[in-house]
């Protein structure tokens, strides 16, 4: 039987099946898996509920519950999700620079896939779906490790998935692991895996980057927050607090601090106190907040740099647009953060001044997702500011290729005082 370092160095050549398979054959596959995922729906939900069954046994928290069921409209959404992906434009070989150096002498920078990618995230077997997905879609092989607690769904839908698509493309581009030594051992294959992408908390993170070379991007927290600016419209900004901060509040892009300009406090807070507690939200308040939503518990710093992932969150009032920026700078994730404004002017300034990977106006931060962005799904969102940031889709696990052609040009022919010279024409 191969070592598990065995199988990650077999996904290279996985990776390189999977990058010169045509767009074709690529898109061949991923019906392949949605195909399988429909034929084998019993099986999959049987497996994901001895892992809701174990989990409730274990007290998980419902955050996580929610999280971790995989059914119904989930596996629907899933399927959907695979065949809206195959639609998108084959991102390997897209040009993105073409320059004439000299008559018929061409440059191209080119996308081309990473390689070997190592995804590490939490217990949402739709995840597993969705990563797969976009790996394949996007030519990279892929080591998946997903939360314990959906050990025996992510089981399942990885052998699902790998026996679906060995006819077209092999059986060496997808790989799940399951301990936590599988994970120290592949965090030390900084030779055969090309880049990492954990999703969970701060300190697991932290616990990948501090233990591996090879490169990281994600996210650790997702502190997000909603400020609503003197000029906004009640209703609207009633509208985008709730759908922030409740239509999946486990999410990562959901709300948990409403920040209120103190100017229209007084006309939205008792409006968004009311609505809020008919959702069953639990509201942390500063002390004029309390002056508005008296069934507020009195905020302390903590609630303030907190990631409820529950029907909870945060209220302040602040006395201008610039406290909200620095309220948001000193204990936001530089994940997603909007405005609710009428303002021109204070929407420039927020959008200008705040440093998050999705910064919005008028609108739930709930659409700091990869499939709402038009990427058809999205690996995970990163606060990174090299690479990528942002949903991270099909053009965030792409890397680029110089490729010039040429008619036997040497450098010679354009070094010295009588060389050549470079005309650099750019052609797109």
């Amino acid at each position: 039987m191969l070592t598990l370092e065995e199988r990650i160095k077999a996904l290279r050549a996985g990776a390189c099946v999977l990058a010169s398979a045509s767009d074709s054959t690529r898109k061949q596959a991923l019906e392949c898996i949605a195909s399988a995922l429909e034929a084998h729906r019993a099986e999959i939900e049987n497996a994901n509920k001895l892992d809701i069954e174990k989990a409730e046994k274990e007290g998980i928290s419902d955050s996580l519950l929610h999280r971790l069921k995989f059914s119904g409209d989930k596996i629907d959404s899933a399927v959907k999700g695979l065949r809206e992906l195959s639609q998108l434009p084959d991102p390997i070989g897209k040009v993105r620079e073409m320059r004439e150096l000299d008559p018929g002498f061409v440059l191209k920078k080119v996308a081309f896939p990473i390689g070997v990618i190592a995804m590490i995230f939490e217990a949402r077997p739709e995840a597993l779906v969705q990563i797969a997905g976009l790996a394949l879609r996007s030519g990279n092989a892929v080591v998946l490790k997903g939360g314990k607690e959906a050990e025996e769904s992510n089981r399942t839908l990885v052998r699902i998935i790998d026996e679906a698509t060995s006819s077209l493309i092999g059986d060496k581009w997808i790989l799940g692991i399951e301990s936590h030594a599988d994970v120290n051992t592949m965090l030390g294959l900084d030779e055969d895996i090309d880049l990492v992408i954990p999703r969970g908390s701060n300190k697991f993170v932290s616990y990948v980057m501090e233990h591996t070379k090879i490169p990281v991007i994600g996210h650790s927290d997702g502190i997000c927050s909603v400020y609503i600016d003197s000029s906004a419209d009640i209703d609207m900004a009633v509208r985008i607090a709730v759908d922030s901060k409740v239509q999946y509040p486990a999410a990562c892009n959901a709300a948990e601090t409403i920040l209120v300009h103190s100017e229209i406090a007084p006309r939205f807070l008792p409006l968004l106190g009311k609505t809020f507690s008919e959702l069953g939200v639990k509201m942390h308040g500063d002390a004029e907040t309390l002056k508005y939503i008296p069934s507020a518990l009195k905020a302390t710093e903590d609630d303030y740099h907190t990631e409820y992932l529950s029907l909870e969150c945060a209220v302040k009032v602040v006395s201008s647009i610039e406290e909200a920026i620095e309220h948001i700078a000193s204990h936001g994730s530089h994940h997603t953060d909007a405005i609710v404004t009428a303002s021109e002017e204070a929407k420039e300034l927020f959008f200008r001044t705040v440093d998050s990977a999705d910064v919005f106006c008028n609108c739930s931060t709930r659409f700091a997702d990869g499939f709402r962005f038009g990427l058809g799904a999205e690996v995970g969102i990163s606060t990174s500011k090299i690479h990528a940031r942002g949903p991270v889709g099909l053009d965030g696990l792409m890397t680029t290729k110089w490729l010039l052609s040429g008619h036997g040009e040497t450098v010679s022919m354009y070094s010295g005082p009588d060389g050549r010279q470079f005309h650099h024409k750019e052609l797109m």
